[in-house]
């Protein structure tokens, strides 16, 4: 319990070491003004880091119901083993999600050289942002949401 615990609030605190330096820059600086490859990097580590605190919460949630239900089994269901496969399972799902929007967001054109007025981005405001055919961008953005909807138990 306590090693799924300590790798949630690793991945929260990564999660909002993403976008908290950058707004507090900002705010000193009296800037909005996050360059292209700026927001794919935020986005990326954003998008990793909040899938794996979804990805984490059911592997938890069995965790427990494994330590409740089977008490007597518990040692051996839930080895050492078996919880950093869960837990590496649970970063390379969050890491083809992320990687899946970068993808996406690279495809499309136009907007390679400007600057984004927002210390946040966001995916759907980059691909708003673009100049080309947005259909495999939503059908890629509905496998994503399907991937991110249905977690492996």
């Amino acid at each position: 319990m306590y090693f799924f615990l300590s790798n949630l609030s690793s991945a929260d605190i990564s999660f909002f070491s993403t976008t908290v330096p950058k707004m507090i820059v900002d705010i000193k600086t009296h800037s909005r003004v996050i360059s292209y490859e700026g927001c794919l990097t935020q986005m990326s580590s954003l998008i990793l880091f909040g899938c794996m605190d979804s990805t984490l919460l059911p592997v938890m949630a069995y965790d427990r119901f494994v330590a409740i239900c089977h008490p007597l089994h518990y040692t051996i269901i839930m080895s050492p083993r078996t919880c950093c496969i869960f837990i590496l399972v649970s970063f390379f799902v969050s890491l083809l999600d992320s990687q899946m929007y970068n993808v996406t967001v690279l495809q499309l054109t136009c907007f390679k050289d400007i600057e984004i007025s927002s210390f946040f981005c966001d995916p759907s405001q980059l691909l708003n942002l673009g100049c080309s055919d947005t259909f495999m961008n939503n059908v890629v953005s509905y496998i994503i949401i399907a991937i991110s909807g249905f977690p492996p138990t």
